[in-house]
């Protein structure tokens, strides 16, 4: 039988492997907030296979890796990730 942490890195490791959503620069995660935003946006820009809206493509690869990542990011990380959805917003207009 298989436990249920076994089957939830099976799945990770499954959708970090043939996921074919969005092509990502290798470290983009570890950029500034701008940098990011404008990186995701112009990798979701060229991709053909997004679902949903592009701007929900780019917000939905950042929650991604920030839920992935989890406890291992340091404040000062998730702070950076956390302003970088903000820009994500800025870059496709929807400003708060």
């Amino acid at each position: 039988m298989i436990n249920k942490k076994t089957k939830q890195t099976r799945w990770v490791k499954t959708v970090q492997e043939s996921s074919s959503a969005i092509d990502l620069p290798e470290g983009l995660f570890k950029l500034s907030a701008e940098e990011i935003a404008k990186a995701l946006k112009k990798a979701v820009m060229k991709s053909t296979k997004t679902k949903g809206s592009k701007f929900q493509s780019a917000m939905s690869m950042l929650n991604y890796y920030i839920n992935r990542a989890g406890k291992n990011l340091s404040d000062k990380d998730k702070a950076r990730l956390e302003k970088a959805k903000t820009e994500l917003r800025k870059a496709f207009g929807r400003d708060e």
